[in-house]
């Protein structure tokens, strides 16, 4: 009985707790993402607009980490958008997908140790912030993977396919039910995403 009281308390929050800035950040978050996955520049100006919402709504929720993030990513989406809409080569095409090197691996890897070591003892330390590590860690690996996205390198989906999954735990806890349902859809999505970008990266060796 206390599991379907818990199931059904979850449900009309909701159904019924979820703001209209939350939905909308929901709505563009989604799309642009899809978008991202289908290879469309036009999930750049989309993202913008998403990453705007998502900076009241994780200062409201003292999710900082995450809050500062979405200020790197309005910048990087920004990047991403210029660096999309020219071939460096041919200004009329498109940039080709990529793939990842191993000194792009290894500088990664290192990167998201210190970043998260660092900026986690410091949100620990210094505010009141919700999973501190756990939010840093999460945070080192969506610059990387947005990094990648930007620079068309085909392996960011499974960066943002392994931080998904971390990202649906934080925001259930903390009470972001329809963000985190669409951080279960971005899960899907990402993997739609790789496997779309796998096929057209074969397609342009061939």
């Amino acid at each position: 009985m206390l599991l379907i009281e818990t199931f059904r308390e979850s449900i009309t929050h909701f159904l019924f707790g979820t703001g209209i800035l939350e939905w909308c950040g929901v709505f563009t978050g989604i799309l642009c993402v899809w978008l991202a996955a289908k290879n469309n520049i036009w999930n750049w100006p989309v993202a913008i607009v998403s990453v705007i919402i998502y900076i009241f709504i994780f200062f409201e929720t003292k999710l900082y980490a995450d809050m500062g993030l979405q200020l790197y990513f309005f910048v990087m989406n920004v990047y991403g958008w210029y660096f999309w809409s020219k071939q460096r080569n041919n200004p009329t095409e498109s940039r080709p997908i990529t793939i990842i090197t191993t000194r792009e691996i290894l500088l990664s890897v290192l990167g998201a140790v210190v970043f998260t070591i660092t900026l986690g003892f410091l949100l620990y330390q210094q505010t009141d912030a919700s999973f501190p590590f756990i939010d840093s860690f999460c945070t080192a690996c969506s610059l990387i993977g947005q990094i990648f996205l930007a620079r068309k390198v085909l392996q960011n989906w499974l960066i943002w396919i392994f931080v998904d999954l971390i990202y649906v735990g934080v925001y259930f806890s903390k009470d972001l039910y329809a963000t985190g349902l669409m951080y279960a859809l971005y899960i899907g999505i990402a993997t739609m995403g790789y496997l779309d970008w796998r096929k057209t990266y074969r397609e342009q060796r061939n």
